[in-house]
């Protein structure tokens, strides 16, 4: 199965290049990030035309998760089920041809010393639990966090802010200590790989000040299955594009 993760920033705005993409790379499941919509103005008719199937968990103007597929999606599930965290459409679950599968968006977090940023650990922790309570094989989205120097352009300028922060690393790597493995450093290691380049450094993305912060993790047989898993630049480099770009592997 070709899996796939993108943080389109308005999936209204990007369906041509989303749909385009699945043309071309013709993946089994795209999970969506940052739709910007409500589930009842995501542009279902257009992906339905196409052949794909989509489940959706939208809110107006902000956050909102998605997947597409060309396969059934079953046992949709939207939230972390828990009161103590209220539903901002960061989350969907669901199975596809056996496979159990968590897309979420993770709290930026905003700035360290807040309460979103207290937000974002204490959800990191609570989506721990979810990924055990549902046997989730593939957790992939946009995690919001440059977990080691290698992913992100500048280690020591921004170590200590937010997405580059010990707080962080910490709650990502007790997630990741329940068997879960980065898909895309299983094949490649090294500097300069990177997903995410922010519009309002207008050079970024000509001089790679990028973070990668979109990730597609496994485990069990989603890993050991895993063939491959790029980062392709090409959804970047078009007309009005989002400022993420596609993470996607082939497992099983």
């Amino acid at each position: 199965m070709r899996i796939a993760t993108y943080n389109c920033n308005s999936v209204r705005l990007r369906t041509p290049i989303i749909l385009e993409w699945l043309a071309e790379y013709e993946p089994d499941v795209l999970a969506l990030q940052e739709i910007k919509c409500e589930n009842d103005k995501f542009p279902t008719f257009e992906f339905e035309e196409m052949g794909w199937q989509v489940a959706v968990n939208g809110q107006k103007t902000w956050n909102g998760v998605a997947l597409v597929s060309r396969h059934s999606i079953r046992d949709v599930r939207t939230g972390m089920g828990d009161p103590a965290f209220p539903e901002d459409a960061r989350i969907i679950t669901a199975e596809v041809e056996g496979l159990r599968i968590a897309n979420t968006y993770v709290p930026n977090g905003t700035k360290v010393g807040t309460d979103k940023f207290d937000y974002k650990l204490r959800w990191l922790e609570r989506i721990k639990l979810l990924l055990v309570q549902q046997s989730i094989d593939v957790w992939l989205g946009d995690i919001n966090i440059a977990l080691k120097p290698d992913d992100v352009y500048d280690s020591k300028r921004v170590f200590g802010g937010v997405g580059h922060h010990p707080e962080e690393f910490a709650r990502l790597n007790a997630i990741l200590d329940l068997g879960y493995e980065d898909l895309f450093r299983k094949f490649t290691q090294g500097p300069g790989h990177y997903t995410y380049w922010d519009y309002f450094i207008k050079t970024a993305f000509e001089r790679n000040n990028g973070w990668r912060i979109d990730h597609i993790y496994g485990r069990g047989a989603a890993a050991s299955s895993c063939t491959a898993c790029q980062i392709d630049l090409e959804p970047r480099r078009q007309e009005r594009p989002s400022d993420h770009t596609v993470v996607w592997a082939d497992v099983g």
